[in-house]
């Protein structure tokens, strides 16, 4: 870990800017990679890296989650419905509905959860 980059135990709930040079990425499998952008107790970001062929297998959380496709293309289950996003899409998962992804094309989703996701805090 170089100088001056924060993981994840360091971010601060109160912190206002939180830069993405000096933000941590976390393994989270061998295709797909977690970032913290910024949060406080109410909403939380993260952006999400994905090489081709990484699945986030289907399951569910308390939270609400609305999630934006900055790069890449997904297949996207939510509930019984399954369909192709590709960047610039988003979609709303409500709190418990089971969801996952597969990636088609490596890309990077952009998660806001509310409330925060105090399971990411390690």
């Amino acid at each position: 870990m170089q100088k001056n980059i924060l993981n994840s135990k360091e971010m601060m709930a109160s912190d206002v800017f939180f830069k993405y040079l000096k933000t941590e990425w976390e393994t989270v499998d061998d295709k797909i990679q977690r970032q913290i952008v910024g949060f406080d107790d109410n909403v939380m970001m993260v952006n999400v890296r994905f090489e081709k062929g990484g699945v986030e297998p289907l399951h569910n959380h308390p939270h609400s989650q609305v999630t934006h496709i900055s790069e890449g293309r997904f297949e996207v289950t939510i509930g019984d419905e399954t369909t192709i996003l590709e960047k610039g899409d988003s979609f709303h998962i409500p709190s418990e509905v089971f969801h996952g992804v597969v990636c088609l094309e490596a890309g990077m989703l952009v998660d806001v959860f509310s409330p925060m996701r105090e399971d990411f805090l390690k």
